[in-house]
């Protein structure tokens, strides 16, 4: 099993034909993902590759297609747009991977995503994979195998540090999901939890934060009411400095809020089980699966 995308993903690209977007297009499609569709307006017509059609608007490619998903590689002035676009197209779930989108653009756009009953992820993420079936953005498909853990993180690097240490030690994943950083996000840590609750290809979840905010000091809230599985957490930035960005335009330490300490503390609390360097995943992870 696995969530937000599986075998019957069907993918639509929009910016097939930029750099950015045509690399990654060629990536998913070599392993094994359903790219039915591409949009790049003013290119209608071509092919990608010689087989992947490209029309003019995400309406289009959905009426020609069937295409459920979408995957975003446009720039940020142009991303907000391209998200309204795949929602007003009908499109059920929308994969963000554009970063430095204004704020102020976010906040619009995500009450018409709400409205039309779509589910965004990222934006600034690097999407998601299941292992094996479907990858949609860009987590590298060699690092990951097949299996029963959950992953979900707001850090797409250290999301491929965590699969690889639990690939490399034989441990699979059944999906895994960057949400991605930005102050405005349209998938949530308490969302992506709750989908590996209640997923039964998921035994386990592995979690990772980062300083700035309160979503972790919720999503543990929320472990401790809801999840009973269980749950391994990791919190990056336990040196930072406070007042400085470290990274995402969200981890910020804001006097005594979002730090590093009080996000352990509220993990603790909650029964997750954390790590205090990426390669402890492995023995907490084994320990749990064995017992």
């Amino acid at each position: 099993m696995s969530i937000f995308v599986n075998a019957e993903t069907r993918l639509v690209v929009q910016g097939i034909t930029g750099r950015d977007g045509s690399f990654h297009a060629r990536q998913m499609m070599e392993y094994g993902t359903k790219v039915v569709a591409g949009v790049t307006p003013g290119k209608g017509g071509q092919r990608f590759e010689g087989t992947v059609p490209v029309f003019h608007t995400v309406a289009e490619a959905v009426a020609k297609t069937g295409a459920n998903t979408s995957v975003i590689y446009v720039p940020p002035g142009m991303a907000a747009g391209a998200i309204a676009e795949a929602a007003d197209a009908g499109i059920g779930f929308i994969v963000c991977i554009t970063e430095g989108i204004p704020v102020l653009d976010m906040a619009r756009v995500m009450p018409f995503v709400r409205e039309q009953g779509a589910r965004l992820l990222g934006p600034n993420c690097p999407g998601l994979i299941t292992p094996g079936v479907s990858k949609v953005g860009i987590i590298p498909g060699s690092i990951c195998a097949p299996g029963r853990v959950g992953l979900v993180s707001r850090s797409g690097t250290l999301t491929y540090e965590i699969v690889n240490h639990l690939t490399r030690n034989g441990i699979g994943q059944s999906t895994c999901v960057g949400i991605g950083g930005d102050p405005v996000i349209g998938t949530n840590f308490i969302d992506v939890l709750r989908a590996f609750q209640d997923d039964p290809g998921t035994d386990l979840i592995v979690m990772m934060g980062e300083i700035g905010g309160t979503d972790e000091q919720k999503a543990a809230g929320f472990v401790a009411e809801y999840v009973r599985k269980p749950v391994v957490g990791f919190i990056a930035g336990q040196t930072a400095p406070k007042g400085r960005r470290m990274g995402h335009a969200g981890a910020i330490i804001s006097g005594s809020s979002g730090t590093a300490e009080e996000k352990i503390h509220a993990f603790e609390a909650a029964g997750i089980a954390v790590m205090r360097r990426p390669v402890d995943v492995v023995p907490l992870v084994q320990a749990r699966l064995n017992g």
